[in-house]
């Protein structure tokens, strides 16, 4: 079983930056994408960005954070980042990590490994 732990979570004002960390206990062969998902109070679970761990480290981001974040991996490919720019309220979510057999809109293939969350928290 992969463990999954994110970090980074944070309160900023709108406009400021976090850094979101992810790391994977263990690298299971059938996955080949890792990514992050938000998920704010009474809404549903979204795809924020993803990026594949093999052939070129292909990217994928929502329209909503495309030009401020940033995901990137480690080079142990075990471990994943998202850089967050230019912040703004509606990015308040519970931010969590995926790694996964494939990634596509908002879904993580199986075998999907989830960590517990980290929260960010934009407000003035």
């Amino acid at each position: 079983q992969v463990q999954v732990v994110e970090s980074g979570g944070d309160s900023v004002q709108p406009g400021g930056s976090l850094r979101l960390s992810c790391a994977a206990s263990a690298y299971d062969v059938k996955t080949n994408c890792m990514g992050w998902f938000r998920q704010a109070p009474g809404g549903k679970r979204e795809k924020v960005a993803y990026i594949y761990t093999s052939g070129g480290d292909t990217t994928s981001y929502a329209d909503s954070v495309k030009g401020r974040f940033t995901i990137s991996l480690g080079n142990a490919k075990t471990q994943v980042y998202l850089q967050m720019n230019r912040l703004k309220p509606d990015d308040s979510a519970m931010y969590y990590c995926a790694v996964c057999g494939g990634c596509g809109g908002n879904i993580c293939m199986p075998p999907g490994y989830w960590g517990q969350g980290t929260q960010v928290t934009v407000s003035s």
